[in-house]
């Protein structure tokens, strides 16, 4: 028993240092759209090369295509089908996330998202960068933002917008590109299309 809760003690001081596990903290996440999106099973999509409010991307980076791999894989859990690289798809899927570094005691301001004019603001900070240094001096922390617009090909109008955030030690195996990614996908499209709005923290 004593060995056992050794053990555990031990695991639980590695945690706080990012190495006993893959962990990611809670995520922060705010959806909005103006109507329910009912896309049918089988509802084609584009995926944007050129990442969401940026005209520079001509030649993606390694990390935004893991992002773009996390997106395409939860929206086809949802049943929707990815275009051939000829073929029309009525939707179009824009993708743009951004990572940052900072001590752990920084706060980030929040951030706007909206769609068709709604607006809201997230990312307040609560619940995030918590942890304990063991190694003295202060933690560094890597925000990540995952941002994902799906509009109508046609029209060009946003029907969907969603933005998940969370603080990761930077040393942590969960901050490998790879890993958030997809934790950050998984979140944003939780319980899909989501209460519009709304801020919600998704373990």
């Amino acid at each position: 028993m004593t060995r056992q809760i050794s053990v555990a003690l031990l695991c639980a001081a590695a945690l706080s240092l990012g190495g006993c596990a893959t962990a990611v903290p809670p995520v922060e996440v705010t959806r909005f759209h103006n109507a329910v999106p009912g896309w049918a099973p089988g509802t084609r999509y584009a995926i944007a090369t050129a990442p969401l409010d940026g005209p520079a991307a001509s030649m993606p980076s390694l990390e935004w295509n893991s992002y773009r791999a996390a997106v395409d894989q939860q929206l086809q859990r949802l049943g929707m089908v990815a275009a051939g690289s000829n073929e029309r798809a009525p939707l179009l899927v824009r993708i743009v996330f951004e990572r940052s570094e900072q001590p752990m005691a920084a706060r980030r301001s929040p951030v706007s998202v909206g769609v068709g004019g709604s607006t809201g603001s997230y990312g307040s900070g609560v619940g995030l960068g918590i942890g304990v240094n063991l190694g003295g001096g202060p933690k560094r922390m890597a925000d990540l933002q995952l941002s994902v617009r799906i509009d109508s090909a046609a029209t060009g109008q946003a029907l969907w917008e969603g933005r998940a955030l969370a603080a990761i030690p930077v040393k942590a195996p969960a901050a490998q590109p790879s890993l958030a990614a997809a934790k950050l996908a998984e979140a944003l499209f939780k319980d899909f299309p989501g209460e519009s709005g709304r801020t919600i923290s998704v373990p």
